[in-house]
C-alpha cells in the first residue's frame, strides 16, 4: 500500500476517535492541508477550498513545493483567488491517499494497512474532517468555501453540518446526489477495480497490483470528465501512424484518442491507490442531501442560508457540456440556496471542456470568481 505525498504538505491531528457517520471511528487520524495568504487580524478572511476525488491538498506552488498545483492558474497573487486578500486552505480529503488518513494509511490498532478495514466513509465525514481543520487554524467562520466535482458535494454538506460556518459559498460543478448515470459509471469503473485479480480482496501490493482494473477505471472517468464536442475537435477519427498501432494485436490501438486515452491511464495508475478510489468513488454514490430535508433535496437547500443569516452569498457554476453533473444539477443548487434566502449568482457556461472545465477553462471561470470574491 502507497500513499502519494506532495513535498511541502502540513498534517492536523484530527479529534480521536473520529466518528464517522456509517458507524466506525478513526483513531489518530490526520487530515493533509497547505495554505497561501495571510490570515488576517480578525481571522475574517479565510478561504476553504474542498477538491474533488482526485486531488492531493497542493493547489498552487508554495515556498515549500514550487512544482505548479492542480488549480495553478486560478491561485496566487493577483490571480482569481487572490492570496494577496485571502488566506486560501486546501484539505485533501479525508479517505484519499494523498496525505489524509484513508485505507491506505497504517491502522494505528494493528500496525498495518487499514485497506478494507477502513470504515465506510461519507461525505459527510469529509466535510466534518475539513471543518475540525478549520476549526483548528482558529477561524470560527470561513469567508467562502468552494467545493469542486465531488468537492462541491462536500461544500453542501460542511454548510449543512455547520451553521454559520462561512459567509459564502461557490459551488462548482456540484449536486445535491449523484444522477443514476454518475452512479452507473462509478460502478462499472469499480467493479473493474474489483474484477481484476490482483485487486485480491484489497489485499495487493506493489508488485502484485491491480493495474488494469485502475488503468480501465481511469478511461471510463476522463471519458465522463470532458465533452463528445472536445473529444470530436481534439481527435476526430485520426488513426495512429503504423508504427505507433500495438503490434500484432489485431484489436489493438487504432484511433488517436484510444491512444490518449492509454497514455492518461497509465500515468494515473500507479499515482492512486486502488482501495482509496473505490472508498471515495462510493461516497459519492451514497451522498443525498434530501437526507436534511426529510426526503426532499430543495428543503435541505432552502434550510442552508436560513434567510442569509448563516450563508449570506452564493456563486454556483455549471458548464452546459457536463454529462457527469449536468446543468440542472446546478441549477437546482442556485434556485434552492436562493430560495432560502441567499444572494446567489448563477453561472452558465458554455465551456467546451465538460466537467473538467474548471480545471482548464480559465479563461471562462476566472472571471466568474475574481468577481465574485471582490463582492465579498
Amino acid at each position: 500500500m502507497t500513499e502519494f505525498i506532495p513535498p511541502g504538505t502540513r498534517w492536523f491531528a484530527l479529534p480521536s476517535p473520529f466518528s464517522m457517520k456509517r458507524g466506525g471511528a478513526l483513531h489518530g487520524a490526520h487530515l493533509a492541508f497547505e495554505t497561501w495568504g495571510t490570515l488576517d487580524a480578525a481571522r475574517s478572511n479565510a478561504i476553504l477550498i474542498l477538491t474533488g476525488l482526485s486531488p492531493s491538498a497542493h493547489a498552487a506552488a508554495s515556498v515549500d513545493n514550487p512544482e505548479a498545483g492542480w488549480w495553478e492558474a486560478m491561485l496566487g497573487p493577483g490571480k482569481p483567488i487572490d492570496t494577496d486578500r485571502w488566506f486560501v486552505i486546501c484539505a485533501n480529503s479525508l479517505g484519499s491517499c494523498k496525505g489524509s488518513t484513508g485505507s491506505a494509511s497504517v491502522d494505528p490498532a494493528s500496525g498495518d494497512s487499514y485497506r478494507l478495514r477502513f470504515p465506510d466513509l461519507s461525505i459527510e465525514d469529509i466535510a466534518n474532517a475539513a471543518h475540525a481543520l478549520v476549526q483548528g487554524l482558529g477561524v470560527q467562520r470561513l469567508a467562502c468555501v468552494f467545493g469542486c466535482s465531488m468537492g462541491g458535494l462536500s461544500a453542501l454538506a460542511y454548510a449543512t453540518l455547520h451553521p454559520g460556518g462561512t459567509r459564502a459559498m461557490v459551488n462548482i460543478s456540484g449536486a445535491v446526489q449523484s444522477l443514476p448515470f454518475s452512479i452507473a459509471i462509478r460502478s462499472l469503473q469499480r467493479e473493474a477495480i474489483r474484477l481484476d485479480p490482483k485487486w485480491n480482496e484489497g489485499r495487493y501490493d506493489d508488485v502484485a497490483y491491480p493495474e488494469s482494473g485502475m488503468r480501465m477505471a481511469r478511461k471510463l472517468g476522463v471519458i465522463t470528465y470532458r465533452s463528445s464536442l472536445e473529444w470530436s475537435g481534439r481527435f476526430g477519427r485520426v488513426r495512429l501512424d503504423s508504427e505507433r498501432r500495438e503490434g500484432e494485436d489485431p484489436f489493438g490501438l487504432e484511433f488517436q484518442v484510444e491512444s490518449y486515452l492509454e497514455g492518461h491511464a497509465r500515468r494515473f495508475v500507479r499515482q492512486f491507490d486502488p482501495n482509496c478510489y473505490l472508498y471515495l468513488s462510493r461516497c459519492m454514490d451514497w451522498f443525498d442531501l434530501a437526507e436534511y430535508g426529510h426526503g426532499d433535496a430543495d428543503a435541505a437547500l432552502r434550510a442552508i442560508p436560513r434567510g442569509g443569516q448563516d450563508l449570506a452569498r452564493a456563486l454556483v457554476i455549471g458548464v452546459e457540456t457536463d454529462i457527469l453533473f449536468p446543468l440542472q444539477q446546478q441549477e437546482q443548487i442556485a434556485d434552492g440556496l436562493r430560495a432560502g434566502g441567499a444572494d446567489v449568482t448563477f453561472a452558465p457556461l458554455p465551456s467546451p471542456q465538460g466537467h473538467d472545465a474548471f480545471l482548464v477553462d480559465i479563461a471562462r471561470f476566472g472571471p466568474v470568481v475574481a468577481a465574485f470574491l471582490a463582492g465579498l
